[in-house]
């Protein structure tokens, strides 16, 4: 069994699709196929189901996708191991990032990672099902490291460093008869339309399971991908919305209010997987200098 080969077949289980695994590892497709009908004979199993039209993992491949994904990690720990006594830390950083996330400038932080660590290939993006795929990401291999909105009990199994924590507000529009309050609570709001994340964003999962414990369903009828656009749908009336005030700054027409009776907290964390490579150790480590929470 050859490195290569691990490395055709996670292409290959990742884009479903030849063509686009070959061109991912700059290879003909051939040679990918043919690497992939060699690890099929060295484990003695068909890892793929293939039609003209499409391409899907058989259970064996499934059971190996993650073990895979591992092996080529240990391999990447072995040269980046050996390549930091002398050069520094190589490799590939895999982040799974929020579309928004104001607390955290993430350009700037990635760029200083990347003046300590330049010989690090940096790969950020988000996913679809927002801080609930990231954390499915992280277990599954398929992302390093991701920032994270979902609370502890939703991250067994992971190594979470906590970076910030705050409270969640109201942001209803100027004029709601709610507006000019100290606070509101959830009863308060049981009978206003929401702007809301997507479900499976940690935001929202947070605020679903208390509102939930408090015996209220909520109607959501706008939802946002982008948590830091939220309160700009609110300022157009399309409803209220209840969001983390970490970051928050109320567009014209809007005002944040505090959630009260409970006060619901919300954290932003980054979450990854044990044993993590040099690359993630250093990356948590810069996170850990830049975002340390009081006692």
């Amino acid at each position: 069994m050859e490195t290569r080969q691990l490395e055709y077949f996670v292409a290959v289980a990742e884009e479903l699709n030849f063509t686009r695994a070959a061109a991912r590892m700059f290879a003909v497709q051939s040679t990918v196929s043919a690497g992939i009908r060699a690890l099929e004979a060295d484990v003695g199993a068909a890892l793929f189901l293939r039609s003209t039209k499409s391409v899907a993992l058989t259970p064996a491949g499934e059971v190996l996708l993650p073990e895979a994904r591992l092996a080529l990690e240990a391999v990447d720990r072995v040269r980046s191991a050996a390549a930091a006594s002398t050069a520094g830390i190589r490799g590939r950083l895999r982040v799974g990032i929020f579309t928004n996330i104001g607390f955290v400038d993430l350009p700037a932080l990635f760029g200083e990672f990347h003046a300590s660590h330049p010989l690090v290939d940096l790969q950020l993006g988000a996913s679809a099902s927002g801080s609930t795929g990231l954390a499915d990401d992280v277990r599954r291999g398929r992302v390093d490291v991701a920032f994270m909105g979902l609370p502890a009990r939703d991250l067994a199994g992971l190594d979470v460093l906590v970076l910030a924590q705050t409270r969640f507000v109201a942001v209803l529009p100027q004029g709601h008869p709610l507006a000019a309050r100290d606070g509101v609570t959830m009863h308060d709001l049981a009978q206003e339309r929401f702007v809301d994340s997507p479900e499976g964003f940690g935001n929202r999962v947070v605020i679903e399971r208390a509102f939930a414990e408090a015996g209220i369903t909520r109607a959501v009828s706008t939802v946002v991908s982008d948590l830091g656009e939220i309160p700009r749908f609110v300022a157009a009336d399309l409803g209220v919305a209840v969001v983390p005030a970490l970051g928050l700054t109320p567009p014209a027409g809007t005002v944040a209010v505090p959630l009260v009776d409970p006060v619901v907290a919300w954290s932003l964390s980054v979450a990854s997987r044990a044993n993590p490579s040099p690359a993630v150790a250093a990356l948590l480590g810069l996170l850990a200098a830049r975002f340390p929470l009081p006692a």
